[in-house]
This record gives structure tokens, C-alpha cells and sequence, in this order.
């Protein structure tokens, strides 16, 4: 049965975001916390839903005076509700909403894993999610050159406030995404 809320995010994302690295990103995103959901018991398609619109006002807000608060605004216009438009705006430490829901740590924990796994994979040879392994994203985080863009101490942090160890978290991303590599391209 298709989700007409996550069409209805999926319309969103496809009038606001024009890059397609940055929509396979919420993808990637989306994934992640619609496996989480499921882990936990939680609403596979609210979970989803957040992880997809999570970033759509980035290319219209790309700083941090707009993105995510004027995103937050639009969505509120559209009429998404408290608890989706808080949980966005959480994934952002520099709004000062605290991330207190499970949902809300989550979204945080796998927003700059989820990109980090897929730099990973574009150095492969093959360019395969598949074939990216545990030990080199540790590896790899390590690089402070690689993926420069992505702030390890934001995915450290994510698993913290999760309550789940490193390694664990990272294997969880790399599984969920592997689930989506042909919607990807990878």
C-alpha cells in the first residue's frame, strides 16, 4: 500500500531539490530511519517521512540563519505537524532544539553517517554499497581529508545519544542503505 504522506514528501523534495546527490542523500537518509523505526517499533513511514524532508530547504536555506527554520515554516504551511517539523529541526544543533524523542536522535545519528557511508562507496572500485566494509569507515573517519565536508564528531555523538555502540550503529546504516543501492545507482 503506498504511503500518501511520503508521495506527498516525495513531491516536496522533487519541487524543492533540483541536486541529485542531495535527494539520494534524504533517500539515504529516509532509509535509515525507516529501518531504525522498524527496529524499534516505532512508525516506519512518520520515521521515513522525517528522514526524507529532513534537508529539502538546504538548496533554497544553505546556511544555518535559514536551513532548516525557513524549511520548518514551509512545512508548517504545508501542514506537517509539531512533532515532524521538531524532529527537523533538531538534527541541527545550532537551532537549539534539543533532541529529546527517539525519533529526534536518531534523525541526528544517521544524518552525516548515512553521507559518510556513501563517500565510502564512490572510492570503491566498483562504486558498490555492498562493498564497503566496517573497518573502512573507521578508516576513513580517521582521514581528516576524506569526505571533508562530514563532521565525525556529529556521527560519534549520534550513536552517544543513541545508546548504541559505534561499530553497531555504523554496520545498522550500511544495511539499511544496501536495501535502497539500486533506487541509488550503487
Amino acid at each position: 500500500m503506498v504511503n500518501t504522506e511520503y508521495v506527498k514528501g516525495l513531491e516536496i523534495v522533487h519541487e524543492y531539490v533540483k541536486n541529485e546527490g542531495l535527494r539520494k542523500h534524504m533517500y539515504c537518509v529516509s532509509e535509515a530511519m525507516r529501518q531504525y523505526a522498524k527496529k524499534y517499533g516505532e512508525d516506519e513511514d512518520k520515521w521515513a517521512l522525517v528522514g526524507l524532508l529532513h534537508d529539502f530547504d538546504w538548496e533554497i536555506h544553505p546556511n544555518a540563519e535559514e536551513h532548516p527554520i525557513k524549511g520548518s515554516e514551509i512545512l508548517k504551511e504545508k501542514g506537517y505537524d509539531e512533532e515532524i517539523r521538531r524532529a527537523i529541526l533538531s538534527h541541527a544543533d545550532y537551532t537549539g532544539v534539543t533532541r529529546d524523542s527517539l525519533m529526534e536522535k536518531v534523525l541526528f545519528a544517521c544524518d552525516e553517517l548515512s553521507g559518510f557511508i556513501v563517500a565510502c562507496a564512490l572510492v570503491q572500485p566498483s562504486k558498490k554499497l555492498s562493498d564497503v566494509k566496517l573497518e573502512s569507515v573507521k578508516k576513513k573517519m580517521k582521514k581528516k581529508e576524506f569526505a571533508r565536508n562530514v563532521n565525525r564528531e556529529d556521527i560519534t555523538k549520534g550513536a552517544e545519544e543513541l545508546g548504541v555502540p559505534l561499530d553497531e550503529h555504523i554496520e545498522f546504516v550500511m544495511n539499511a542503505l544496501n536495501g535502497i543501492s539500486d533506487k541509488l545507482g550503487m
